[in-house]
């Protein structure tokens, strides 16, 4: 697996053509070795790396690309599982798993509300192949409380060809595209509508949960830093900076927050505060480097998944551990803190207690059904 357009035929990630080559290569060199990492971790593991053992909880394991996360309450949280093709309803308390909808390849972000199911589906690779599903790619799909009655409720990539908010050049006069044009990954309900991070499509989008009307809601700038300023940066000719790549997406009051994966570029990656209402942006963070999920607490304080900390650049050296891929970043009111969590996605901060899908991206290493769904706890960070 040597490349983003790869993985995406399973995982639906960034819709980005940014290589996953600095994480992909360990394939070559962990092998099957990886396996038996994660073979040889308890069922109760910490499911973090890192000097000592931080206080992560797994609630359970044995998910398919968990990417997106929902928690509905105290005792179930949703989990989309991008490989499997399914939405899992997960018992907090017990880690007991119940399949509410399937067959949905590259199922990438989910949210309930109001007796409904709404899931997010990924954008088709590279090749503009869709998956293999009656659903059409870069959709998003209603359900009952139960995941019966599915339906399509919007077609993000006929929103994308229409009206295109980037203003990115969106195909070569063959009429091949130069890049993903649509490829959602993380969503959200909230008052305002059905939020949804569109990584292809470099914006934020609010469906309508009624009628499945969708709207721009706010597209971030490109990140200009002195990588993606450089030669051969960006795909798009025309554009200036590295594309955004929005990745994660949460709500706390009246106030949106969402993640970019910034290219992958190093320091490209940022962090917006909105006005839920408007879409302005009240104040951003910025320095990171490939952000995936996002969480804010009711004092303020945030959280960041970063899926890919720790991957080697090149080929990884003989005997490297997967496992000591990808961290959790908090920022409380100015205080930067890390916990060691393996390659995590999704976030949600509930009830005073902070949860992650982790493993997400095991499969484009070839470890199969490795995802796992954790609690953090606050002395996990330092």
């Amino acid at each position: 697996m040597e490349d983003l357009a790869r993985g995406r035929r399973e995982n639906n990630l960034s819709g980005d053509r940014m290589k996953f080559t600095h994480a992909l290569k360990m394939v070559a060199a962990v092998g099957t070795g990886a396996i038996t990492v994660l073979a040889g971790m308890p069922a109760g593991a910490t499911g973090g790396h890192g000097g000592g053992k931080p206080a992560v909880r797994t609630i359970t394991t044995k998910l398919s690309g968990p990417f997106g996360l929902d928690v509905m309450s105290s005792r179930t949280a949703l989990v989309a599982e991008s490989e499997s093709g399914e939405v899992t309803a997960v018992d907090l308390r017990t880690g007991r798993r119940t399949t509410l909808i399937s067959k949905v390849p590259g199922v990438a972000g989910v949210a309930a509300t109001r007796g409904k199911i709404y899931s997010l589906i990924g954008g088709p690779n590279e090749e503009g192949a869709p998956p293999p599903s009656k659903y059409p790619p870069a959709s998003v799909l209603v359900s009952d409380a139960k995941g019966k009655h599915v339906r399509v409720l919007a077609d993000l990539m006929k929103y994308e060809l229409r009206r295109n908010p980037d203003r990115q050049k969106q195909f070569d006069k063959s009429g091949k595209p130069y890049d993903a044009l649509s490829n959602p990954f993380s969503m959200v309900a909230t008052r305002w509508g059905l939020l949804i991070a569109d990584g292809g499509a470099n914006d934020v989008l609010r469906v309508d949960p009624r009628t499945g009307r969708v709207s721009t809601f706010f597209v971030p700038p490109n990140p200009r830093t002195k990588a993606c300023l450089a030669k051969g940066a960006q795909a798009n000719p025309g554009t200036v900076g590295c594309d955004s790549v929005p990745t994660g997406i949460a709500v706390q009051g009246r106030h949106v927050y969402v993640s970019t994966l910034g290219a992958e570029k190093a320091g490209a990656a940022a962090i917006y505060k909105l006005d839920g209402r408007s879409g302005k942006v009240l104040r951003k963070w910025s320095g990171f480097t490939s952000l995936t999920g996002v969480a804010v607490s009711p004092r303020g304080t945030i959280f960041a998944s970063e899926v890919l900390f720790g991957a080697p650049a090149g080929p990884p050296p003989a005997g490297f551990d997967p496992s000591k891929v990808g961290r959790l970043t908090r920022i409380d009111h100015g205080r930067v803190t890390r916990a060691a969590v393996t390659m995590p996605t999704g976030l949600e901060f509930t009830d005073g207690k902070l949860y992650a899908t982790s493993w997400s991206i095991a499969g484009l290493l070839g470890i199969k059904d490795a995802g796992r769904l954790v609690q953090v706890h606050p002395h996990a960070f330092r």
